[in-house]
């Protein structure tokens, strides 16, 4: 596409929004210093819409480990936030208190913990906070790191034909990763970025 590549970002969604919103009243440490920036496509609206299963969740995770844990599914694992506004609590259960509000429906988050209705996630931000398991779903995306758009290529190589440029802290859907590189698909685009620049798909556990 030489000097025409898609920029994929703002321009698809037309406004920017905060990934959390602080609570009234709560401790500004808990907000202030961990603010970010995410811009939500409109390309997300359509295949996470209506997630009422558990998608793509645990379909890599070998059955011995499935059987050892409480949801079937391995930890940790990745999943994407299901709903518009997700309360993040401290502790596994609503008499804990809030920490902060997503809004941000379709925000990679790594399980790191689990109890039978409650999953501790792991944000893009580096925050840890418990959510109701109604809340995630197995839909897997991913979100840009920080720094220069991520070229989407039409083949996974560094010498493949640009077919776009995801922005730093854009989402995209995920499809697969192999070799260092991962399909993804976002406003009407598809290509392959390099797994590197991508947040939602390093198997280790990204805190605690």
């Amino acid at each position: 596409m030489g000097g025409s590549e898609k920029q994929l970002s703002e321009r698809d969604s037309g406004v920017a929004v905060s990934t959390k919103t602080g609570l009234p009243g709560q401790a500004s440490e808990n907000w202030t210093t961990r603010v970010s920036v995410l811009f939500i496509l409109c390309a997300l609206a359509g295949p996470l819409g209506g997630c009422g299963d558990h998608g793509n969740e645990g379909t890599d995770c070998p059955e011995s480990v499935r059987a050892s844990t409480i949801s079937g599914f391995c930890i940790p694992r990745y999943v994407s936030l299901k709903r518009d506004t997700v309360t993040a609590r401290k502790g596994p259960g609503v008499d804990y208190p809030a920490l902060w509000i997503y809004r941000a429906r379709g925000l990679p988050v790594q399980v790191v913990a689990e109890t039978l209705d409650w999953r501790r996630i792991c944000d893009p931000d580096g925050g840890a906070v418990w959510v109701h398991r109604s809340m995630v779903d197995g839909r897997r995306t991913v979100e840009a790191t920080a720094g220069e758009p991520i070229p989407l290529l039409r083949a996974p190589k560094d010498a493949a034909p640009v077919e776009g440029l995801l922005r730093a802290r854009a989402l995209a859907v995920l499809d697969r990763c192999a070799g260092g590189w991962c399909k993804v698909t976002v406003g009407g685009v598809t290509g392959w970025a390099s797994a590197a620049r991508l947040w939602g798909v390093a198997p280790a556990a990204q805190c605690r």
